[in-house]
């Protein structure tokens, strides 16, 4: 394995070197960031996918922009790929004392605290507890994100019911929204709402809501194909008939 990942570090450092890549020698750690949400969406495609071997080649070239980042760290004298798997290593050895150390959880809820108190310790006195969490995340996915941070310090809801009831204050804001800008305001709060919910149920929402949108894809695409099949124009067809295309079409593709 060592000798693998020193021929992909060799192979990075070629590539970026005067006589290597000319693509690759002209890419900055700007330039790249696109084609480093690119790959972690790809990753998140091929785990959705159950698909093993897709999911180690997405995981390779995932690999490749971390590569290419800490290469160009390096040339500019800043940090080196050697310096990331370190200082890695060093915060999961600190952060799990009751594995590496002689502090005891043997619950979850004990390691998730003591996970909050070790990264409060990390962070300078002046830091917010959300300051950490990107703010380039998908808005559902930094809404549960910050919401799991202050949940570790107990500013959460008692229990689930109690959310749903806001659910249903929040669908009632939406109703009696005034303009269009309060509407918007209500409608943020909504979601948050949900992205709580899901979370207090162990849900993550991104991938919830990408499986409704691959279903929604598999079935609308499974009507078109029907109305293909029976010459028909599924735009002027009355809805109540696109209803019973839809109904055979999630009896058949699910």
């Amino acid at each position: 394995m060592a000798e693998a990942f020193l021929r992909l570090k060799q192979i990075i450092s070629k590539l970026r070197s005067p006589d290597g890549c000319p693509w690759d020698r002209k890419q900055t750690q700007a330039s790249l960031k696109p084609y480093l949400v690119e790959e972690c969406y790809e990753v998140l495609q091929a785990l959705d996918d159950g698909n093993p071997q897709k999911l180690q080649e997405e995981l390779g070239d995932l690999l490749l922009q971390i590569m290419l980042h800490a290469q160009i760290a390096s040339e500019n004298g800043q940090f080196n790929i050697d310096d990331v798997i370190s200082g890695i290593s060093d915060k999961l050895v600190h952060r799990h004392p009751h594995v590496f150390g002689d502090k005891k959880a043997k619950e979850i809820k004990e390691v998730e605290l003591n996970w909050e108190a070790l990264k409060k310790e990390e962070r300078q006195e002046s830091h917010s507890l959300l300051s950490s969490v990107p703010r380039e995340m998908p808005a559902l996915s930094y809404s549960q994100s910050i919401q799991r941070r202050v949940a570790g310090v107990g500013f959460d809801w008692e229990n689930v019911d109690d959310i749903l009831d806001k659910l249903a204050e929040e669908i009632q804001e939406i109703r009696k929204a005034n303009d269009h800008r309060e509407m918007v305001d209500e409608f943020g709060d909504l979601l948050f709402t949900l992205a709580n919910i899901a979370r207090r149920l162990d849900i993550d929402l991104e991938t919830a809501l990408r499986s409704a949108n691959q279903r929604f894809n598999r079935r609308f695409s499974y009507m078109e194909k029907l109305c293909r099949e029976r010459n028909i124009d599924l735009s002027i067809l009355p809805l109540d008939e696109q209803d019973k295309l839809w109904e055979e079409a999630k009896k058949k593709v699910g």
